[in-house]
């Protein structure tokens, strides 16, 4: 049996892109348009999940042991 692929951000996003071009032009059919709007809210969703997963990639340092800490500024 084959696995499915783990898409990329770029891929999800034009995927999004591409279904929320199609329900704005609004020639699909309702059961049509319903079923398109929620496959987007999964893209959507799996967009804003590896957004973060990136901002809490980015947000850690790597101290001189080798372990991660947080990434805070301290302006005071």
């Amino acid at each position: 049996m084959k696995e499915k692929k783990e898409l990329s951000f770029e891929e999800n996003l034009n995927n999004l892109e591409k279904i929320v071009q199609d329900l704005e032009n609004g020639n699909i059919p309702l059961d049509d348009a319903i079923s398109k709007f929620n496959e987007a809210i999964i893209y959507a969703n799996k967009c804003s999940e590896k957004l973060t997963n990136a901002e809490e990639s980015i947000n850690k340092i790597i101290n001189s042991d080798g372990t991660l800490e947080n990434f805070e500024i301290n302006d005071k």
